[in-house]
């Protein structure tokens, strides 16, 4: 579980009972983003918890939620400064034929692109709003390129890109929300995550399916 804070990556489960430290950091100590043996995404030096139940991982997730940086906006008294990427790794084990399935959920919560008119920023808080209007325009970059069918995308623009490589590309099956503002005073941002929204929808996937391998295979790749 990490946020995206000023183009650097946050390890929100550091320091969480239980939790082991997958990789090394850089040696600046910051996290690493690569992709693994199987195509996914992941983040070196970060903390990782495991869950057996649904509530256990209520409690990870919202022992996470509560190190996340929010402050107040002339619009948001909580607002978000930050992007959150939260990933759930699903193993399951035939006990019969002993395949292992695997697979990926990535939950991710997008700070909102901001109007400094509208919401006041200055110092920090302005340092912070140009730095997600800054990843968003990558990730929108992003999108327009997978829609289009070009042969080169440009994840490596931007920290959250690099991040949702896996969840945007290849065999992913990605699903939206989009927070709407009922006050006509928001009408235009309103606008804009709608047709955000729409450039998502046109990206064209290969057919998702589950990650199946043997014992004896899984074994092999350790």
């Amino acid at each position: 579980m990490v946020e995206m804070y000023l183009e650097d990556l946050n390890d929100l489960l550091e320091g969480t009972s239980g939790g082991k430290v997958i990789g090394n950091r850089d040696r600046k100590n910051k996290l690493q983003v690569r992709k693994g043996a199987h195509g996914q995404v992941e983040v070196h030096g970060v903390t990782h918890c495991s869950a057996r139940t649904p509530v256990e991982l209520d409690g990870i997730l919202e022992s996470g939620m509560r190190k996340r940086r929010v402050a107040s906006t002339n619009m948001n008294s909580e607002s978000s400064r930050s992007h959150l990427i939260s990933s759930i790794l699903i193993e399951s084990t035939d006990r019969k034929t002993k395949l292992v399935t695997s697979g990926k959920l990535s939950l991710v919560d997008l700070a909102g692109s901001e109007s400094q008119k509208k919401t006041g920023a200055d110092g920090d808080t302005l340092k912070e709003a140009n730095a997600i209007n800054k990843s968003l325009s990558a990730l929108g970059n992003v999108i327009s390129e997978l829609t289009s069918g070009k042969g080169h995308v440009s994840y490596r623009n931007s920290k959250l890109t690099e991040l949702l490589q896996d969840g945007l590309g290849g065999s992913a099956k990605t699903l939206m929300f989009v927070n709407a503002s009922p006050a006509d005073y928001n009408f235009t941002e309103t606008c804009g995550s709608f047709e955000f929204a729409l450039r998502c929808k046109k990206i064209k996937n290969a057919k998702s399916g589950a990650s199946v391998e043997s014992k004896e295979v899984k074994q092999l790749r350790a």
